[in-house]
């Protein structure tokens, strides 16, 4: 969270964790750990938790695949609420995904717990005249009657179309592409990075916007949802026409809070457009399971063990609701999300997961003095599995851009611009040694043209990534693009009030503006540009798209320049 956003949570430890629980066998499971001699990340799936929260392979666990097959003609009402989506394009596939949901705000989604056959399409024409791949899948209670195709054998950087049926019904039509063939010398790339979009700070307008641009690939980098209250008239929507139901008003904690959560957000219009409009590729920061936690440390004063149930159940809805392919399905609190994607020789794209293997935040999360504890050499944001696949990633790449999409801030953030200055210590300013190996890792790897993309904040930044941040004149060794929110922060404005001391502190800091929207990055061989796009307000529907201020960094010749 930027320092203007510090009302969207309690501070850290010390908020009332949530009374309405959990099953009683995930608590019994809970609460035998201590004398099982097991280690916390294993205990889900070595125990009877096992069969609530953790898949089993292809088929939901033993006694519940045998449910009932439903007559799809029997569904009476359109069960394709929450759109349809695709995402990770790779040369010759791309993932498509949707959810039954005739009801969206009901458990279970209006519909009864019985499988369904799901037929799919994927087409060379919006019109469906020349498919070129179809197939049928079941959507399984189990699996919140959610469903996703790994579609292969197409041709590469290609646009497609698909669509899903159920009985009579037929989804909206998605619109996807694969990316350029391995060592492909494509020319030009656009993409797009947002974040943040909190339900009920405000209307996704941006992402209707976003659904008529011309991209090659959208980013999400984070807090797809949230997980506090949302009330009857949607909180800053206001709603007049329509009243959510009371389970939205409290904190999600359980599986069936999660998934009702996805449904609200996936239920919203504007998110719907950009789904079918082009291809995502997501991760996740904090909100999707719990503000500010730090792998298995939760934000609140409950058992670690109790925490990775939580983890867990939010986990799994994560997968379920995402276009994500089966190496990211999860077991029990576990999930890889860190994954790779190269679109020819133009860029590689390596998503990063800051959340589930980071150290806790030091002195207590929050703005602190960095001292001692956060400059800890052994500190970590990423765990070593995962910064050593970064590092030996790069050292294979042959791409001119090398790209990674990832939560939270990663140059230093100076809040005022004296010796008295505090840092985040919830982004890479709190791991400063992670981040220093990492650099390092870049510089010897041989990568010239480095770029990070991250969320976050509720705001847009651009920065110069230092060698040495201390040193202004240091050398410059990558670019850092930060999108601001969908609508997390409500309206926002141009210039925060902390945009003098954050811009004199911060002389690697090129642009800052506290506006919604998202960033559009276009690769060429020769440079990338990046564009701020924002919209003056999100707490009524409809207004306007701007663009904030863009710029170019030169392939070969790190630093942001203003356009």
């Amino acid at each position: 969270m930027s320092p203007a956003q510090t009302s969207m949570a309690p501070d850290r430890h010390h908020r009332t964790a949530d009374p309405h629980g959990h099953s009683a066998e995930l608590r019994a499971a809970a609460a035998a750990l201590p004398h099982t001699g097991l280690g916390r990340r294993r205990f889900l799936t070595a125990t009877g938790a096992a069969a609530a929260l953790a898949f089993a392979v292809n088929l939901p666990a033993a006694g519940t695949a045998s449910a009932a097959e439903l007559d799809a003609r029997r569904i009476a009402e359109d069960p394709f609420t929450l759109g349809v989506a695709s995402g990770d394009p790779h040369p010759t596939s791309v993932l498509i995904w949707t959810r039954l949901a005739p009801r969206p705000y009901e458990p279970g989604g209006g519909l009864p717990r019985g499988r369904v056959e799901v037929r799919w399409e994927l087409a060379r024409d919006e019109r469906f005249r020349r498919i070129v791949r179809r197939g049928t899948l079941t959507a399984h209670p189990e699996f919140a009657h959610s469903v996703r195709a790994d579609v292969r054998g197409l041709a590469s950087g290609r646009v497609y179309y698909y669509r899903f049926r159920v009985g009579g019904w037929t989804s909206p039509t998605g619109r996807t592409r694969t990316a350029p063939a391995t060592g492909a010398r494509n020319t030009s790339l656009t993409l797009a990075a947002v974040s943040c979009q909190a339900y009920h700070h405000g209307y996704f307008t941006a992402h209707r916007h976003l659904a008529a641009e011309d991209v090659d690939v959208v980013f999400h980098l984070g807090d797809y949802l949230y997980e506090y209250a949302v009330n009857a008239t949607g909180g800053a929507r206001d709603y007049t026409d329509r009243r959510l139901p009371d389970h939205y008003n409290h904190e999600t904690a359980t599986l069936e809070d999660y998934r009702l959560r996805y449904a609200l957000y996936k239920s919203d219009p504007d998110l719907r457009a950009a789904h079918a409009a082009h291809p995502f590729v997501v991760t996740w920061d904090d909100h999707e399971t719990e503000n500010n936690y730090a792998g298995e440390i939760p934000e609140n004063d409950v058992p670690p063990e109790e925490f990775l149930i939580r983890r867990a159940a939010a986990y799994r809805a994560y997968w379920e609701n995402q276009p994500l392919r089966p190496p990211q399905r999860p077991t029990g609190p576990d999930m890889t999300l860190y994954r790779r994607l190269r679109f020819g020789r133009l860029a590689q794209f390596d998503i990063l997961d800051t959340r589930q293997y980071r150290d806790d935040q030091a002195y207590g999360d929050g703005w602190r003095t960095p001292g001692p504890e956060s400059e800890d050499p052994a500190r970590t944001m990423t765990g070593a599995a995962q910064e050593r696949w970064l590092t030996d990633g790069w050292r294979a790449s042959h791409a001119t851009w090398n790209v990674v999409p990832q939560q939270v801030t990663f140059a230093r953030r100076r809040n005022v611009p004296t010796d008295a200055y505090k840092l985040s210590m919830d982004s890479w300013d709190g791991y400063p040694a992670s981040r220093q190996r990492v650099l390092a890792g870049a510089e010897a790897a041989g990568v010239d043209n480095l770029m990070v993309l991250t969320g976050d904040v509720h705001v847009s930044y651009a920065f110069d990534l230092k060698k040495d941040f201390e040193d202004p004149a240091s050398r410059t060794v990558g670019t850092e693009i930060v999108t601001t929110s969908i609508s997390s922060g409500k309206d926002g404005t141009d210039r925060p009030a902390n945009w003098d001391d954050q811009t004199r502190a911060n002389p690697h800091m090129k642009h800052y503006n506290g506006r919604r929207g998202y960033a559009l990055v276009t690769l060429t061989e020769q440079e990338a540009r990046a564009d701020f796009r924002t919209v003056a307000a999100v707490t009524t529907p409809g207004a306007p798209l701007a663009t904030a201020a863009s710029f170019v960094t030169e392939a070969g010749n790190p630093g942001l320049t203003p356009v």
